[in-house]
């Protein structure tokens, strides 16, 4: 079955491409597609919406609708941006070449969307006793936003499948653990004034500095604290700063700053540790400084997403299935990249991620999947009829 699916998915697949859902635009027509795509053959579908109702989530059960339990099939629908990226070919148009088709999220992850869909038939079709769950989420590149909607509404529904394939692309490696990833936006807002005269204003610009200094020296403790025997590469948890932004102009006394940052947490605890010693330096050391000279003085940290990671365990029943679907006996690997997996995980559900392509073609110009990769998930996708 799976070798006959797989001129399907190349064409589910170039229609995936062909919606250029960015993760700043709407997700709403790719979503619809898939939709029609699930309702022709009656699955069970749910959408769930963000606040503004421009983006939307999937999750469809086929199978017994009802019944407890069940596999998910994990994948997020939006993607990175193009602009400023040298592309050889216009990259929302599936284009086939040296049996790679390349397409912006071609491997992350609309190449597993459209070998779920190809199956998805198939199972319906097939008799199920454990249901199978396709789980679409929006805005994973941004925070991991959608799937946190979905899995809410799916908590309050009283409903908890018992296992779920991430499908990022692993090269269909088993992946059994990944870091967290927490996002932030810090803003420093000071006081104006005369560049001649420093002392009478509050530099917004120069306590960020000071913020991103402390943030770099918990980096380097960060180092310190790496778990014995940890898998990630590299071990420890890690800060990253991305962009640091302020002032008019160099006469003039910065009145605001903001500086966007991240922390990948191996686990709990360093996230714990993190949070308390920043949150501390501001109370007690940047904020007490600026607001002696202006009691308006604020430091506000906007959180863009906090996303646990995926922690590997002593047994995995979802390693265990994925690793008997795909005959792989290597070693389960943890990665540094993030995934929606930790969230699933958090509820309860039993994770693993394993999909297509490379996590290195990934936000590239010229994104490809291979289609022996795409084979392989096919392979992988049609063994979920042993569980049936």
């Amino acid at each position: 079955m799976a070798h006959r699916l797989l001129g399907e998915t190349l064409e589910i697949l170039a229609d995936l491409i062909g919606f250029a859902s960015v993760s700043s635009e709407s997700n709403l027509e790719m979503i619809a597609y898939i939709n029609h795509r699930l309702d022709r053959i009656r699955a069970r579908t749910t959408l769930t919406l963000n606040e503004t109702g421009n983006k939307a989530n999937l999750f469809a059960t086929l199978g017994p609708p009802d019944a407890d339990g069940g596999i998910i099939l994990s994948g997020h629908t939006d993607v990175v941006p193009v602009e400023g990226q040298d592309w050889s070919s216009d990259p929302f148009t599936a284009t086939l070449r040296n049996r790679r088709i390349y397409g912006r999220g071609a491997c992350d992850m609309k190449g597993f969307i459209a070998a779920t869909l190809a199956f998805a038939p198939y199972f319906q079709e097939l008799g199920l006793r454990r249901p199978i769950h396709l789980a679409f989420s929006y805005d994973e590149e941004v925070g991991c936003l959608g799937a946190q909607v979905m899995l809410k509404d799916l908590k309050a529904a009283g409903r908890k499948p018992a296992l779920c394939i991430v499908g990022e692309p692993t090269l269909m490696k088993i992946i059994e653990g990944n870091k967290g990833c927490c996002e932030y936006t810090t803003h420093f807002h000071g006081l104006e004034g005369h560049g001649s005269m420093p002392d009478r204003g509050v530099n917004a610009v120069e306590y960020a500095v000071h913020y991103v200094t402390r943030l770099l020296e918990l980096g380097e403790q960060l180092r310190g604290r790496a778990p014995e025997g940890s898998r990630f590469d590299p071990p420890w948890s890690t800060i990253q700063i991305g962009r640091m932004a302020g002032g008019i102009a160099r006469n003039i006394i910065a009145g605001s700053c903001a500086v966007e940052w991240e922390l990948r947490p191996v686990n709990a605890a360093d996230f714990t540790f993190t949070q308390e010693q920043i949150a501390d330096y501001v109370e007690t050391v940047l904020l007490p400084r600026m607001q002696n000279v202006y009691p308006d003085a604020t430091i506000i940290t906007e959180t863009i997403g906090e996303v646990a990671g995926l922690e590997p365990m002593s047994r995995s029943e979802a390693v265990e299935l994925v690793r008997a679907l795909t005959g792989n006996d290597e070693p389960a690997e943890c990665v540094a990249f993030s995934t929606e997996a930790g969230l699933f995980q958090e509820m309860g559900i039993d994770t693993v991620v394993c999909g297509p392509g490379s996590i290195e073609q990934a936000h590239k110009p010229d994104e490809f999947v291979e289609l022996d990769q795409l084979s392989a998930c096919l392979e992988m996708i049609e063994g979920l009829e042993r569980e049936r």
